[in-house]
């Protein structure tokens, strides 16, 4: 059986091989460029929205009081980001795997992967749980004002739902963009966002439930999306991919863990790493300016990233796809087009933070001393959204092809052994303050995407075409034929 598959999938890999090869240069770009954007299009408004429902969230919590709007920054910034980044690490595992078995056209498989990922992610969710009921003692522990931990202790558990809002909803995204049907998620994303205003609204000004009213609405707001996503891949929208639950779920699941665990542990080691550079500045001389210019550079750095993450779907969707469906070459051609296209979105925001430096503090803030610290980091802050340009493209490659565990490492060496030393050399020892710890941070995130960059080049993607037949022919559960009714009453 297993040679049967690979003979097929060798001989589509040669006929694939052909069609690009045949195609004109103008018509592959054409091409490439609406698949691109059938992915990153969506993906980047779905992102917009999501970051948008914890904005109108804090708006509406800091109408409740200054300790209520203090405590939910803190757990959602430090606690719902940290299970934020693990969940949304493991289930990017499911990008590699539906990815090539959809190219591969293996499309009944997608639906088994997408269960096991369930399983993984709601296995993990548990483990998490008690930080969330923990997270008051732990907070007077790290020295926090024992008010405010007392309150972000009960919204901390009123995130709980939240949290578990992330198996569905990450799992589906993904499930979804692989077969770039992900137009369903933005839809859902706009309807949850403008529910979210209404009911933030009803709740906490109209009605004045406080903290309780406010969460209502963000848990709502996190589990609408699901609920519609849910019915549209169980009730017709994903025929060929979703045959109904199946035992097969429970079966080799020991790989997806692996797999699971690696893609958590190398996002988790990008988003902790900016943690890292709040911390150290909160050490510096005039901490208060420094993390108030900081924190406005990182709030647009934020948006900004909401566009990268949308490219790095992208490419993590192509790539997968077109290794599953046995094209090397269309491999790399859209690995190339995905890098110059977001290249070229962060070039135009490189020059226009350049050009206006501070004047866009005055959005965030009334204090010239922050606009002017702006201004002085807006140099960083536009080398930072270049580079975030194209590091997460290049993630994503990483994540179509399968070489989670492998960017860890890399990720490991260039923040932690690199960025960080020189960061806090230049910030503490030469005195650079702020401006030096974030050279330092710039300087990691610049080794790691130098270092992607010779990956990628210097990979053999005829073998990594190898590689993903092998992934897909290990994983084949051979496809149960429904009954014909027809036949049954002949």
């Amino acid at each position: 059986m297993d040679g049967e598959i690979s003979e097929n999938l060798l001989k589509k890999a040669g006929t694939e091989e052909d069609v690009f090869e045949e195609a004109r240069l103008k018509d592959r770009i054409w091409n490439e460029t609406k698949k691109i954007w059938v992915v990153a299009g969506p993906a980047i408004f779905t992102r917009f929205s999501t970051f948008g429902v914890n904005v109108i969230s804090q708006a509406f919590v800091g109408h409740i009081g200054s300790t209520e709007l203090a405590a939910y920054a803190l757990v959602f910034t430090v606690l719902f980001r940290f299970a934020n980044g693990i969940l949304l690490g493991m289930a990017s595992a499911l990008e590699t795997l539906c990815g090539q078995a959809y190219g591969a056209k293996q499309y009944h498989m997608l639906g088994i992967y997408l269960q096991r990922s369930w399983i993984v992610l709601s296995l993990c969710s548990i483990f998490l749980v008690p930080v969330f009921f923990l997270t008051a003692p732990i907070l007077k522990a790290l020295g926090q004002d024992e008010e405010i931990a007392q309150v972000a202790g009960t919204i901390a558990i009123w995130f709980i739902p939240a949290m578990f809002s992330f198996i569905v909803s990450f799992t589906c995204q993904m499930f979804l963009q692989a077969q770039s049907k992900n137009m369903i998620i933005a839809y859902m994303a706009a309807f949850s966002l403008s529910i979210h205003v209404f009911l933030s609204w009803l709740l906490t000004v109209k009605y004045k439930f406080g903290i309780p009213g406010a969460m209502v609405s963000t848990i709502l707001a996190y589990w609408i999306p699901n609920i519609g996503q849910l019915m549209f891949v169980m009730c017709g929208g994903c025929r060929e991919t979703w045959k109904g639950f199946s035992t097969l779920a429970f079966k080799d699941l020991w790989p997806v863990i692996k797999l699971s665990l690696s893609s958590g542990a190398m996002l988790c080691l990008e988003l902790w790493y900016n943690t890292v550079l709040i911390l150290l500045t909160g050490n510096l001389k005039n901490a208060e300016v420094s993390i108030d210019a900081l924190s406005i550079c990182l709030n647009i750095n934020g948006w900004e990233m909401m566009i990268t993450l949308g490219f790095l779907a992208a490419a993590s969707v192509r790539v997968s796809n077109e290794l599953g469906r046995g094209s090397a070459r269309a491999a790399k051609f859209s690995i190339a087009m995905t890098v110059m296209t977001s290249l070229a979105i962060g070039l135009v925001l490189f020059f226009f933070f350049l050009f206006f430096r501070g004047r866009l503090a005055y959005i965030f803030t009334e204090s010239h001393k922050v606009a002017l610290a702006v201004a002085d980091l807006s140099p960083l802050l536009a080398c930072s959204l270049l580079l975030n340009s194209v590091q997460p493209v290049l993630s994503g490659v990483a994540v179509g092809a399968g070489w989670q565990s492998i960017v860890a490492y890399v990720n490991i060496a260039c923040y932690y052994f690199v960025g960080i030393p020189i960061g806090v050399v230049l910030g503490y020892v030469i005195n650079m303050q702020v401006k030096g710890v974030w050279i330092g941070m710039l300087f990691g995130v610049f080794v790691q995407t130098v270092v992607l960059v010779i990956i990628t080049y210097r990979t053999d993607w005829d073998k990594q075409v190898s590689v993903a037949h092998k992934s897909i022919n290990k994983w084949f559960v051979e496809k149960i034929e429904e009954p014909n009714p027809k036949a049954q009453n002949a």
